[in-house]
């Protein structure tokens, strides 16, 4: 009777399998990432936006519900009753690089705060911050 001898193979991957499959991870990765950032900051930039949108309106309705005139310059406390409360706009009144959104004119629009515009201006090109710029 012929027995047949079986070679046992070790249960683990060789160096090779490893290698391919981190190399292929590897090639993933590197395609991925970079879309992931400017995703990322094209958030950033429309959270700027949509922060100076209500504060376009915050300045509007505190002329309104005070009576102010053209030109008069409101400071962020004047403002933050027509904001969301427990926001990060409402707490710190700066956007998201720290930067303040002031100054604030009644009947003129809010600006983009120079640094988040070089920040974000190879994501969000000048006519996306429109009217704000």
């Amino acid at each position: 009777m012929l027995q047949k001898f079986h070679h046992r193979r070790p249960g683990g991957f060789t160096l090779v399998e490893i290698m391919i499959v981190v190399g292929v991870i590897s090639v993933l990765a590197a395609l991925a990432v970079p879309n992931w950032l400017r995703a990322r900051k094209r958030t950033q930039a429309t959270r700027i936006l949509e922060d100076l949108r209500l504060l376009d309106h915050a300045v509007d309705q505190y002329a309104i519900d005070n009576s102010k005139s053209p030109g008069l310059n409101p400071n962020f406390k004047d403002l933050r009753a027509y904001v969301k409360a427990n926001t990060d706009l409402y707490v710190t009144g700066e956007d998201l690089f720290g930067d303040s959104y002031g100054p604030f004119t009644v009947d003129a629009t809010v600006q983009v705060p120079s640094a988040a515009f070089s920040a974000l201006s190879d994501v969000a090109p000048e006519s996306f911050w429109s009217p704000y710029n």
